[in-house]
């Protein structure tokens, strides 16, 4: 296995697939990175909805914006990870919610996504995170059950091509010490 800051900087948002199956021990293996996600209180407040099919992935198409530059890849994709939300679970305690942010369910579902898709670059495969979608489309597309929400998808697959890495600000940029100013 590689160094895991290497698996972090090597990372990129890929857009496009080669006609390429993943092997089932790969795709069990993103799983497990997704079920051994930290989650507040241990609530594991995640769902993953796994597409392989074109059909789907074409009704998961119609969700993005015709601008959406993943729209290729999601159908080229062999795999597409549908992570869903539970709702009022994570960062409640006794039905009430905890922080001023209330449900917590988006940091977790990005602790998640972060580790499926560190997983899969570490196997060789390329993701792209989808956020800019019809959530609700997407939902009753997938089946997902009321108390649950689509948060992403992640089309995984072999990269049609390398990418540069994007340009990242100065650590010093962005790091502060004792206080924000």
């Amino acid at each position: 296995m590689a160094h895991l800051m290497s698996i972090i900087k090597g990372r990129r948002s890929i857009r496009r697939y080669q006609d390429r199956e993943i092997p089932e021990a790969d795709l069990q293996q993103i799983l497990e990175s997704v079920q051994w996600s930290p989650s507040w209180a241990n609530t594991q407040c995640w769902e993953v909805v796994v597409v392989q099919d074109k059909e789907m992935k074409e009704k998961l198409c119609d969700t993005l914006s015709s601008k959406n530059p993943a729209a290729k890849g999601l159908i080229e994709a062999p795999v597409v990870f549908a992570l869903c939300g539970k709702l009022r679970s994570s960062g409640y305690y006794k039905e009430q919610a905890t922080t001023k942010f209330g449900d917590w369910f988006m940091f977790d579902i990005g602790i998640a996504a972060q580790s499926l898709c560190l997983t899969a670059y570490d196997l060789g495969l390329g993701t792209v995170v989808i956020g800019s979608l019809d959530h609700d489309k997407a939902k009753t597309a997938l089946g997902v059950k009321e108390g649950y929400v689509v948060v992403v998808l992640i089309p995984v697959g072999y990269p049609a091509k390398d990418s540069p890495a994007p340009r990242r600000r100065e650590i010093s940029d962005f790091t502060h010490y004792e206080t924000f100013s």
